[in-house]
């Protein structure tokens, strides 16, 4: 079993940064897939980003391409996503997600463990 913790999310201005964390436990860092999700109240959740370890390539969305970036620290079991040029259409709830496999992906339901997500509102 992996549990994942978000932190990070808040309000913030169109045009600015924002860094989300998801911190893991319960399973070695780096043994599983890893991805970012994103849902809007009445909507599907949405593929965001995914790494996987044994690649270390990163997926995007096309709609945060060039603007989001995902990093790691293997020190701190962590995953980051750092977010610039922040619109309104980002804002949403975010999650964080690991699958059973090292191999990433970009459809949420090959994910098996998911973080309880972090709010992100965008607005001025």
């Amino acid at each position: 079993q992996v549990r994942l913790v978000e932190s990070g999310g808040g309000l913030v201005q169109p045009g600015h940064s924002l860094t989300l964390s998801c911190e893991a436990s319960g399973r070695a860092f780096g043994g599983y897939a890893m991805g970012w999700f994103r849902q809007v109240p009445g909507k599907e959740r949405e593929f965001v980003a995914a790494f996987g370890w044994s690649s270390g390539y990163t997926y995007y969305a096309d709609s945060v391409k060039g603007r989001f970036t995902v990093s790691t620290d293997k020190t701190k079991s962590t995953m980051y996503l750092q977010m610039n040029s922040l619109s309104p259409e980002d804002t949403a709830v975010y999650y964080c997600a690991a699958r059973d496999s090292i191999v990433p992906r970009t459809t949420l339901d090959e994910y098996a463990h998911w973080g309880q997500g972090t709010q992100v509102t965008v607005s001025s």
